[in-house]
């Protein structure tokens, strides 16, 4: 393909898909597979989930990520930094009204940060390499909620006690 030929799953900021700052849409959005996946996790086995189903969930979820990133992505800027880090999101979900996503993701990330720690740790001790095949970020559970950095789980709301605010989502 030549680079003046655009494809029509594309948009970009102006919302037209005719700029030169176009984003193809299998490029903005999560792949539908792993919305999937995620989705299929609180459903009982043998729940079926429609095709329109996850393709609303997938619009959602990659707009929702974009959403928080970006006010994380302002606060770099404007602190002239490059780097968008773990407490740039909590402080965007905090910011944008998010208030019970964030104590959750600060015991995430601080129960990440303490693994990575003691994987370079062991990793430096045996010259680079950790043996055992069992991660133990795989195995860790921290206040109700499920962690695990390889695989693509993040059970971070006790579904047991509701929320505390009532926002209707």
């Amino acid at each position: 393909m030549g680079d003046n030929m655009e494809s029509s799953n594309s948009f970009n900021s102006s919302g037209g898909g005719d700029g030169g700052g176009s984003i193809k849409e299998q490029d903005r959005l999560l792949p539908i597979a792993n919305v999937g996946r995620i989705m299929k996790q609180i459903l009982p086995p043998n729940a079926k989930i429609s095709k329109e189903a996850k393709e609303t969930m997938q619009e959602c979820v990659s707009e929702f990520i974009s959403f928080v990133t970006g006010e994380a992505s302002d606060k770099c800027h404007k602190e002239k930094r490059k780097t968008v880090n773990g407490d740039d999101i909590c402080w965007a979900l905090n910011t944008l009204g998010f208030d019970d996503y964030v104590e959750p993701m600060r015991r995430y990330l601080h129960k990440y940060r303490e693994t990575e720690g003691d994987r370079s740790a062991a990793a430096a001790a045996t010259g680079g390499k950790v043996s055992g095949t069992s991660d133990a970020r795989d195995q860790d559970h921290v206040g109700g909620e499920q962690l695990r950095s390889q695989g693509l789980v993040f059970n971070a709301l006790d579904r047991s006690n509701p929320p505390s605010s009532s926002r209707g989502f």
